[in-house]
């Protein structure tokens, strides 16, 4: 099914790709998801560019429990401000990018930066090399994810970014997880001819919490299949703003995007509304883009994708035994032992 989908001639046929934004999203294996109005009121709801929680479509599928897809609940315009985190504020140091394996730290201090002359010269003009913002394959928040020993340590570890937090605590909370701790999140930048292969995740020390996928930009097929890799998956389109939980007994299946795809004329009319003027309410995190830099992002989703994928990793009471060996540099996050609530809080023995 991967290789099906991901080949590009002949060209795979879609028919069979679950899309819950159409109106039929009602049919077949998909089942409506009762959410939990009153965890998340009307403003706290907007603070976060979230429509009210009783507009939202949710949904589930038959065969998949605790598998809730979410399709786009955010409020018009609202999505271009995490657009806009996900490639300019996200992306920075101290965070951790796929850059850093075989870049030095001064060379990717401030991608954005070093990208936006390049990304808003007219299509005219001869480019020079893709920019880092376009090299720019994964970032990692919190708890950074060591891909070589597939592992989570105290000693690689940042504050993780509140605005985002509040926003995962607000969506998980309606979906039924109240006291979500936004610990680590790995954010995956696709390209058109982008894919993310088959695999599930697991690393994290408490499999109780969900984990939480949210995307922006272009389209994508999604699967997702069993707790065996050989499974048969479903098949199913993300569009911008969709948000997906997976928890309980689809917290650990297989799942990968084979295809990243050019978004249908209604989504990508959604796209262009991005940057649209916003009524931001008291408290909000959100931000208005400015003109310079939505003209960026907008050239970027053009033709990308940004996915977040946000996790808890430890559970109440669980702590990490304390390494030194970490590639990255180093910052310890620890339990502050008040209440058995973690704080999210810092010491520095790598001298940051």
């Amino acid at each position: 099914m991967f290789k099906f989908y991901k080949r590009r001639e002949p060209p795979p046929d879609l028919r069979e790709v679950t899309d819950f934004s159409s109106a039929a999203a009602s049919g077949g294996k998909i089942v409506p998801f009762k959410l939990d109005q009153a965890a998340v009121s009307d403003q706290e709801a907007a603070c976060v560019g979230l429509q009210p929680i009783r507009d939202w479509r949710a949904f589930g599928l038959q065969g998949y429990p605790g598998f809730i897809f979410i399709s786009n609940p955010f409020l018009r315009g609202s999505q271009a401000f995490w657009v806009r985190q996900c490639l300019k504020t996200y992306s920075q140091k101290p965070n951790v990018c796929n850059l850093d394996m075989h870049m030095s730290p001064s060379d990717t201090q401030d991608i954005w930066a070093r990208s936006v002359q390049a990304i808003r010269s007219p299509i005219s003009v001869k480019r020079q090399p893709k920019t880092l913002l376009e090299r720019l394959r994964w970032v990692t928040l919190g708890y950074h994810y060591n891909w070589e020993t597939k592992t989570y340590s105290a000693n690689s570890c940042t504050p993780f970014p509140a605005d985002l937090h509040m926003l995962s605590v607000r969506i998980t909370a309606a979906c039924g997880f109240p006291g979500f701790s936004s610990e680590a999140a790995i954010l995956n930048y696709y390209r058109s001819d982008s894919s993310l292969g088959i695999h599930v995740d697991e690393s994290e020390l408490d499999h109780s919490r969900p984990l939480l996928s949210l995307s922006f930009g272009q389209s994508a097929i999604f699967l997702l299949g069993g707790h065996q890799r050989q499974d048969p998956p479903t098949a199913m389109f993300m569009h911008s703003g969709d948000v997906m939980l997976m928890s309980g007994p689809s917290r650990l299946l297989y799942h990968a995007v084979p295809r990243i795809l050019p978004a249908p004329p209604q989504h990508a009319t959604c796209l262009e509304e991005l940057s649209c003027a916003l009524a931001l309410q008291m408290g909000s995190v959100l931000e208005p883009v400015s003109e310079e830099d939505w003209d960026v992002c907008s050239r970027y989703i053009q033709s990308s994708r940004v996915n977040m994928t946000v996790r808890q990793v430890l559970g109440p009471g669980q702590i990490f035994p304390l390494q030194t060996d970490d590639k990255h540099r180093m910052v310890g996050c620890h339990d502050d032992g008040n209440s058995g609530k973690r704080k999210r809080t810092c010491s520095d023995p790598g001298g940051l």
